[in-house]
């Protein structure tokens, strides 16, 4: 089990925290993901590492940056 945090730029509402959390939770080996619109902060827990540039795409999907 793997526990990864990043933080998320962008993020203005709940749509937004959604929107994240689905592209996160849709890349391989994520089994959950936990989104702060407060401070930014995205928990990501994975069965595997999962590099940056796999969470990066996923955030760019939705809309947001990872910072």
């Amino acid at each position: 089990m793997t526990v990864s945090t990043y933080t998320v730029t962008g993020m203005t509402c709940g749509h937004c925290v959604s929107s994240v959390t689905e592209e996160i939770g849709e890349i391989s080996g994520v089994q959950h993901v936990d989104v702060s619109l407060d401070t930014g902060v995205v928990e990501v827990t994975s069965d595997r590492e999962i590099g940056r540039p796999e969470i990066e795409a996923a955030v760019t999907e939705a809309g947001y940056q990872l910072s």
